[in-house]
C-alpha cells in the first residue's frame, strides 16, 4: 500500500532535507537556473511555485511566511519585488525541469530546474566582469617586470 509516501526522501533526514531544499530554493531564486539531480529537481518544483504563489499577494503575514521557509531577506524581496510581477498573470507552472543527461562518476540522473521567462542576467550575478580582471592582470604583470630590472 502506499499509505504515507508523498514525497521523496533523497536518503537523508529530516533536518538535512530541510536544509538542502532551503538552500536549493534561494539558490534558485537568485540565479533563476539551477542544476541539480532529478530527483531533487522534482521535489523542488511544487515547492518553488508554492513560494512564488505565495509572493503574490503583498501582505505581511506572506513576507512572514517566505521569510520562514527561506530565512534569507534578499530572497523574499525578489519574491515579492521581481518574481511576483513578471509572474502576475501567469495562474502556475512558474518552473520548469530539464533534464540534462547523466553524471559523469555515479551516472546519476541530472536535470536543470529555471523559472519560466527567467532573467539570463540572473546568473550572472556573483561572477566578476571580465573585462576588468584581464586589465588588472596586465597592470600587475607589467609591474611585476619592471620590478624584475
Amino acid at each position: 500500500m502506499r499509505h504515507g509516501l508523498g514525497y521523496r526522501k533523497l536518503n537523508k533526514t529530516s533536518e538535512h532535507r530541510k536544509a538542502l531544499f532551503k538552500n536549493m530554493l534561494n539558490s534558485l531564486i537568485k540565479y533563476e537556473q539551477i542544476i541539480t539531480t532529478l530527483p531533487k529537481a522534482k521535489e523542488l518544483k511544487p515547492q518553488i511555485d508554492k513560494l512564488i504563489t505565495i509572493g503574490k499577494k503583498n501582505i505581511l503575514s506572506n513576507k512572514k511566511r517566505l521569510f520562514s521557509k527561506l530565512q534569507d531577506k534578499k530572497s523574499v524581496t525578489k519574491v515579492f519585488n521581481e518574481l511576483s510581477k513578471r509572474y502576475s498573470s501567469r495562474k502556475g507552472g512558474y518552473s520548469r525541469v530539464l533534464k540534462a543527461g547523466f553524471r559523469t562518476g555515479d551516472d546519476a540522473p541530472m536535470a536543470v530546474i529555471e523559472l519560466v521567462d527567467r532573467n539570463v542576467e540572473a546568473k550572472k550575478v556573483d561572477k566578476p566582469k571580465k573585462v576588468e580582471n584581464k586589465e588588472k592582470t596586465k597592470e600587475v604583470k607589467e609591474e611585476q617586470k619592471t620590478t624584475k630590472k
